[in-house]
């Protein structure tokens, strides 16, 4: 490979050979008491623009991703970052910036990176989150978690939450994406007398019976090709599952088009992404190159992980709006990618896994009391104004229900003012609604634009609205 180099480890691992080989009676202890020696701490002294995450631990498989996924649930921005897990030994090393491109000085958020990432830390026990987290739809209590998948269309998920309001559930969270002409999303709902999980066999039958005919829609092929529903009663982690339910619908092979595609032919939107061998080393070497967004290590990592591949070493890093990320790879069985349909093979499962979190055009961004039926009455309104849903999340914060919806008209297209306006006098009046402009090409990190509706210049996010809403 040209250019091949060894990626970076952290000045301050003195003890590099050491960790990477320790004491076979170290290693015999660390088994037998079935513990992994961790160690993290969030540095702001060392680099001037950024704040350094550093993990260091026995290695066990899927580490890497648990890490990442830590400081991506916590929406930070990985502006750099270097890996190395090769023996019996984990090192990694963040640098990490908030959503406005500052250091992260809150005391609560720090004090939760270094024990969830240090020994004592949730991530070796379990998928559980920081309680007080105001985003996402990993702390809604008692719920019932449905998975649907099928072919998207306008309107869809508009008829899905209207089966789910009349069938008296609420939706108290949910993500939803399309890629290639098919929708993914997880939705937790709970009953809306007990707020608790449904129990009830016959309600879910009735429920999952309905959600199969809207799915299906006019379709004659075979309804598990067309659509898939299933139900669980526990935990799952939303981003994680979505890109595993895409992958298992194989969306990386779909012919359709996708909206990005659609709105944005420069070449420099497709991701460059080749695959090498190292010879000497024993390694399969990734090479990804795109536009840089939040949660792009955390997909592409994500995707190797499921894809059952272990990332040994990587050197991530950031210029401007482009990334370029590296990761030298073996599969679990230990062999590097010999052949071109699998080197094809993990190129487009990638590349799938890149595109299927861009959203572009317009976010519209809704905020009201909760209820059930409220996202069946929003997205009736969204669908008759002649709008498509590219991608959602909805989460619930005490009686407040957040909604965040990106949108283009129903064929594609960006989304004509004169219907925002018209959407603002429909439903202003009973919910704080904003709406912002998703720039073509952007890095997330920057100087947001002023909103559209006149709000301050802030990135929007979850606890921002509700700390203006609460005020």
């Amino acid at each position: 490979m040209a250019n091949a180099y060894w990626p970076y480890f952290d000045p301050e691992y003195e003890s590099l050979s050491l960790r990477i080989n320790p004491p076979s009676h170290l290693v015999v202890l660390v088994n037998h008491c079935n513990y992994a020696i961790c160690r993290a701490s969030v540095d702001n002294s060392s680099c001037p623009e950024c704040t350094v995450v550093k993990v260091d631990s026995v290695n066990k498989p899927g580490i890497l991703l648990e890490v990442v996924q830590v400081l991506s649930d916590l929406d930070l921005i990985i502006t750099k970052a270097y890996i190395s897990s090769d023996g019996g030994w984990f090192m990694d090393v963040f640098h990490v910036i908030d959503q406005q491109g500052k250091k992260i000085t809150d005391g609560k958020t720090i004090d939760y990176i270094e024990k969830a990432l240090g020994p004592k830390g949730h991530i070796t026990a379990g998928a559980k989150t920081w309680p007080s987290k105001q985003v996402g739809v990993h702390s809604v209590g008692d719920h019932t978690a449905i998975e649907l998948i099928g072919r998207d269309r306008p309107g869809l998920l508009s008829e899905i939450s209207a089966v789910l309001a009349n069938l008296r559930f609420n939706v108290a969270a949910a993500e939803v994406w399309t890629h290639n002409r098919r929708i993914a999303c997880v939705l937790y709902v709970n009953d809306d007398t007990t707020c608790r999980a449904v129990g009830d066999q016959t309600r879910l039958s009735l429920m999952e019976e309905q959600l199969k005919n809207i799915l299906r829609g006019c379709d004659d092929e075979d309804s598990e090709k067309v659509a898939r529903t299933s139900f669980s009663m526990g935990f799952t982690h939303v981003d994680r599952r979505l890109h595993q339910m895409f992958f298992a619908d194989r969306d990386y092979e779909g012919g359709g088009v996708t909206t990005a595609d659609q709105v944005d032919h420069t070449p420099s939107f497709k991701p460059e992404i080749t695959v090498e061998r190292l010879e000497d080393k024993g390694y399969s070497v990734v090479n990804v190159k795109c536009r840089d967004r939040a949660k792009l290590m955390f997909d592409i990592v994500c995707t190797l992980t499921d894809m059952q591949y272990v990332v040994f070493h990587a050197a991530i890093s950031s210029d401007g709006p482009h990334a370029s990320q590296e990761y030298y790879i073996r599969h679990m069985d230990g062999c590097i990618l010999d052949t071109e349909g699998e080197k094809e093979r993990v190129i487009k499962c990638l590349e799938a896994a890149i595109r299927r979190r861009v959203s572009e055009g317009l976010s519209l961004e809704l905020c009201a009391k909760d209820r059930v039926g409220l996202l069946s009455e929003v997205t009736r309104i969204l669908r008759e104004n002649g709008l498509s849903v590219t991608r959602a999340g909805v989460s619930t914060v005490g009686e407040q229900a957040v909604n965040v919806f990106y949108v283009r008209d129903a064929s594609g297209n960006p989304v004509d003012m004169k219907t925002i306006e018209a959407l603002r006098k429909e439903i202003g009046h009973t919910m704080l609604f904003n709406v912002k402009k998703v720039p073509a090409s952007r890095n997330a990190y920057k100087e947001p634009e002023a909103s559209i509706a006149g709000w301050p210049k802030t990135s929007f996010f979850f606890g921002n609205l509700f700390e203006r809403f609460l005020a």
